[in-house]
């Protein structure tokens, strides 16, 4: 190895937060990683990491050698996609990290046409609902749907998330129809508890808000399966059309309150502030920008 690609190395041993997990994400030995680290340290002169076997933490040389080196590299991965031959396949590993039940719903056919398209792409890809930190896990983009308010990462919009209320026929021939508001204070709720939110907030024809408070009959951190309790008729659902479009389309869920809307947020692509992105990763996002859009099929039937 040379000095570039030691100061890789450093990068990622800081990035991942130590040097067990550097090795794991750059599929070399341990021993190879922490040699390489006391090499350019020795080449250096001076100490860039404390390092103990329970602490890691940056010298202050080390936070400002980590900074200039971040550029270098993001420089030389530039300098080489610019020159490289525009006509040649795209190729590298991609890794990507998406919420498990968009992923494995939309994710998998945009991925599978995504990668018939560029064939010496090699996609690594974890279905997950809980929070990536993708700079210390080694990814290149992550799926976000939220807010977005975390100012830490560069962010693209992929298409809007609209939420609707939903029911099956059996349960509202049982529990009574949903006509007005007020109406949900007679029924049961199937709250997923992935979200902080306690109430549901519904605003009406008017743009009234109102915050309700149903009585919980259960309560899980899978939209899926409580998707899968709606169609068996215990209660009524506040989840993305994303989850329940196909559920609503064969009517084995019904939609109630329609002049009503619920939350609306995005789905986000996101990837490290000030980190030269891969012409790979761009290119995956924008396929992702123009296959979802503004009007997303899932919601062509609402």
């Amino acid at each position: 190895m040379g000095q570039l690609e030691d100061i890789q190395v450093f990068i990622r041993v800081v990035e991942s937060g130590g040097i067990g997990r550097a090795a794991e994400q750059l599929n070399i030995a341990k021993s190879a990683v922490s040699r390489r680290l006391s090499e350019l340290e020795a080449r250096l002169g001076c100490k860039l990491i404390n390092r103990t076997t329970r602490s890691f933490s940056l010298t202050g040389v080390g936070k400002t050698y980590y900074e200039r080196a971040l550029k270098v590299a993001d420089s030389v991965t530039e300098m080489n996609t610019e020159v490289a031959n525009v006509g040649a396949a795209l190729s590298g590993v991609l890794r990507i990290a998406v919420p498990q039940s968009f992923g494995l719903m939309h994710l998998t056919p945009a991925i599978d046409l995504f990668v018939k398209q560029h064939p010496e792409i090699t996609i690594q890809i974890d279905f997950s609902d809980r929070h990536v930190d993708i700079v210390e896990e080694g990814f290149d983009v992550a799926l976000r749907i939220s807010g977005m308010k975390d100012s830490n990462f560069q962010a693209r919009r992929l298409c809007p998330v609209h939420h609707v209320l939903a029911a099956s026929p059996e349960y509202l021939q049982r529990k009574g129809s949903v006509t007005t508001i007020s109406d949900l204070k007679h029924h049961q709720m199937l709250k997923y508890t992935g979200s902080s939110i306690a109430l549901w907030s519904i605003i009406d024809a008017n743009g009234k808000e109102h915050q309700l408070s149903l009585t919980k009959a259960m309560s899980a951190n899978s939209g899926d399966f409580l998707k899968d309790m709606a169609i068996a008729g215990h209660g009524i659902v506040n989840l993305p059309t994303f989850l329940i479009w196909k559920a609503l389309a064969s009517g084995d869920l019904v939609r109630l309150l329609p002049d009503c809307s619920m939350t609306t947020i995005d789905a986000y692509a996101i990837y490290p502030m000030n980190r030269f992105l891969p012409k790979r990763a761009r290119l995956f996002i924008d396929f992702l920008v123009e296959r979802f859009g503004d009007n997303p099929y899932w919601d062509q039937h609402l």
